[in-house]
């Protein structure tokens, strides 16, 4: 099996024509197909047109997660991926074009925390799950003070954005995509924390993050559900 792809070649990648004209007709069938499939409601789209560096923290729920807050957005997004997702070269170059950047597993606290601000830092709009993982059900339980010690570092509004009907749609371990209503609720950016932030002043603002995400939830919740 060949060696995965490095950052450095997944940024060059990710700068060529070719790319940035395949990341279009990927978010055109977005659009097209999946947002039509899942019957997509949306609201405050208007704040994914913040320029300059931008946090978007979504819910995460489903591997559609990403996929259709990139159709939502006009901005082409960053995100990070695992490294088995860069090998071989073909599938390398596809997430290299879709904007992912490969961190190892093992380091990827740090690892992802560095590229994240790297990338952030060049003015990029880039997708951070605060929950992390996959989580399941109708509440956010807590967000990673991560996402915050981001915001702090590369003076990056956060936007939360809550996602409902994905889980339902393709939950995990599932392959097929049920056609389940979904809806997405971008919630208005949230100014970085200024200055050194100690430990409880982290945690403080997360707390802050994990509730103004929840209530993007709740209303995405409301609005796929009627």
């Amino acid at each position: 099996m060949s060696e995965p792809k490095s950052q450095e070649w997944a940024v060059r990648v990710h700068g060529k024509r070719r790319a940035a004209a395949f990341y279009f007709v990927v978010r055109f069938l977005i659009r097209q197909v999946l947002s039509r499939w899942l019957r997509l409601r949306t609201s405050g789209a208007e704040h994914l047109a913040t320029p300059g560096p931008v946090i978007l923290a979504p819910v995460h729920r489903s591997n559609l997660d990403a996929p259709l807050v990139a159709g939502v957005a006009k901005r082409r997004l960053r995100a990070l991926g695992k490294e088995s997702l860069f090998t071989p070269t073909t599938a390398a170059w596809i997430n290299s074009a879709l904007g992912a950047i490969p961190v190892r597993r093992g380091e990827a606290d740090r690892e992802a925390m560095r590229t994240a601000r790297e990338v952030i830092g060049t003015g990029e709009m880039m997708i951070v799950f605060p929950e992390g993982t996959r989580q399941s059900g109708p509440s956010v339980e807590g967000v990673f003070d991560g996402t915050a010690y981001l915001a702090n570092k590369t003076k990056a509004p956060i936007i939360p954005i809550g996602i409902a009907g994905t889980e339902s749609a393709m939950g995990s371990g599932t392959k097929g995509i049920k056609r389940v209503r979904c809806a997405i609720v971008v919630g208005e950016p949230i100014a970085p924390p200024e200055g050194r932030m100690s430990r409880p002043a982290l945690a403080e603002f997360s707390a802050g993050v994990t509730a103004a995400l929840q209530a993007a939830f709740d209303v995405a919740q409301e609005l796929a559900g009627s």
